[in-house]
């Protein structure tokens, strides 16, 4: 049972956010705080009920909650152009899948949102979605084309299949000139009002970690050629092509991304976008 006195902290177990989390310690916090790493679905539900009080979640996660959210600044988990790990295969060219059969993977919305205003907006199809698991050669079994995410994306993107290859971040770029943010870090409304000190720390603390895991990618890289496979060189190159940051031209691109969801029913509500700071705090002292 968590400790209800401890800050909860939530981690995104993808390997697109190491570099955020990995000198990222709650024990050397001076407030009592524990981290819990989850699926998504799991974390993304305890960010918007409030028994994950601070931590990353994905985008679309975060609009879907964005009324009891608020976004810490200067993190997320962005690509100008080419992301590498949201990836979709297919049989022809993305401006032919038009009225096609895609097989997409449960485990990631924002992703799937993305291709749906992709297809919709960028290609004016109307594609068949269908779920499936995430294996490359199941999927292409049953559809004209499959996404996939993640570690999954990017070990199929290491066999040559054949399939044509279309990097959704690159497509959005090409399509909007903006880039495109797939995961933030949000603190619940509830714990920046009665826990400001603490959560305070705790973005202090992330900034940092960032920070340090860019200027010292070595452990990271080491890291997911374990756990994953793959060369140096790859990883190296996959954690330098993301941006960790969220200034004004991430914010830019996370809007119109919410804008065309709200647009075309994916999401119920406008997202208005609200970052915390450290104002929180001083108006907590007055």
């Amino acid at each position: 049972m968590v400790n209800s006195q401890h800050t909860v902290i939530g981690k995104i177990s993808y390997t697109n956010s190491w570099p955020v989390f990995h000198n990222f310690h709650p024990s050397s916090l001076s407030y009592p705080a524990e981290m819990v790493s989850e699926v998504p679905a799991i974390l993304n539900q305890g960010m918007a009920e409030g028994t994950i009080h601070v931590g990353a979640l994905s985008s679309f996660a975060y609009a879907a909650a964005s009324d009891r959210l608020l976004l810490l600044p200067d993190l997320s988990v962005s690509s100008e152009g080419p992301v590498k790990s949201i990836l979709l295969f297919s049989r022809m060219p993305v401006q032919q899948l038009g009225n096609a059969r895609i097989a997409v993977t449960n485990t990631s919305a924002t992703s799937v949102n993305l291709l749906k205003i992709l297809m919709e907006k960028a290609v004016h199809g109307k594609p068949e979605y269908i779920s499936a698991e995430p294996d490359l050669d199941h999927m292409m079994d049953q559809a004209d084309a499959c996404l996939l995410i993640g570690d999954n994306a990017i070990k199929a993107s290491w066999q040559n299949q054949g399939y044509i290859v279309t990097d959704l971040g690159e497509l959005w770029n090409e399509w909007t000139g903006l880039s495109m943010t797939f995961a933030v870090w949000a603190v619940n409304r509830e714990a920046a009002n009665s826990k400001p000190k603490a959560i305070a720390e705790i973005a202090e603390a992330f900034a940092e970690s960032k920070r340090r895991g860019i200027r010292e990618l070595a452990p990271v890289i080491r890291e997911a050629c374990m756990a994953i496979g793959g060369t140096a060189a790859y990883w190296e190159g996959y954690f330098r092509n993301l941006c960790y940051d969220f200034g004004e031209r991430q914010q830019e691109g996370l809007n119109l991304y919410f804008r065309y969801a709200y647009e075309m029913g994916l999401l119920p509500q406008e997202v208005k976008m609200e970052l915390w700071s450290h104002n929180l705090l001083t108006r907590v002292k007055e």
